[in-house]
């Protein structure tokens, strides 16, 4: 009967971590998305109404993954930090659909500045994605990877891109910018959150 428990506990485990797995992964999709925005690949009101459609997708997954833990006896961690840990991937992809969103609305053009902010906040939420992908299974390593996933830099490279815009202005669309770098910037913020809700469960759990 205990080895029943266990097995039926951990199956439960896998099924919560994939339904925030599956978070991840849109909101990967909206990152990527945005990259080719700023790329110059994609108009941008067909970003628009395609970040949509991946947001919506987004808050599938994060319904299913309430649902879930409301039928749940056990999770990995505390389900206070499970719910926090996806709320803050569900945020993150609210502040890139804005970032789509506002960059079609104030009419702005496909910028380089963008794609090192956007490369490091995949590089954030693939590693989050390992870190979450292990919370079943090696609770402790998926502490550490979640605070792997706060070191790519995604307020650095905010920083940076704001420094490279004040030192060569172009009338009129620096306020833009800075407004639309902002986004990214806390979407980067948000990530970080979600990060340490899932290292503060672990923490709670198995210190």
């Amino acid at each position: 009967m205990p080895g029943l428990v266990r097995e039926l506990s951990s199956g439960n485990d896998r099924s919560l971590v994939g339904h925030v797995s599956a978070q991840i992964s849109c909101a990967a999709r909206g990152v990527a998305l945005a990259h080719r925005l700023v790329d110059g690949q994609l108009p941008p009101a067909v970003a628009r109404q395609l970040v949509a459609e991946i947001e919506h997708e987004g808050d599938a997954r994060r319904g299913d993954l309430i649902g879930r833990l409301r039928r749940s006896v056990t999770s990995p961690v505390d389900r206070e930090d499970l719910f926090r840990l996806s709320r803050g991937v569900d945020d993150v992809l609210d502040a890139v659909r804005d970032f789509v969103r506002e960059f079609d609305l104030f009419g702005e053009l496909p910028r380089p500045l963008y794609g090192p902010v956007l490369d490091r906040l995949a590089d954030a939420l693939s590693r989050l994605d390992v870190a979450v992908g292990l919370l079943a299974t090696g609770p402790r390593e998926a502490a550490l990877a979640a605070v792997a996933a706060k070191k790519p830099g995604v307020r650095a490279a905010y920083q940076l891109a704001v420094s490279d815009l004040l030192g060569e202005p172009v009338p009129g669309r620096d306020l833009v910018t800075i407004l639309l770098l902002g986004r990214l910037d806390l979407a980067g913020q948000r990530l970080a959150a979600a990060a340490d809700a899932l290292a503060d469960g672990v923490m709670k759990r198995f210190q």
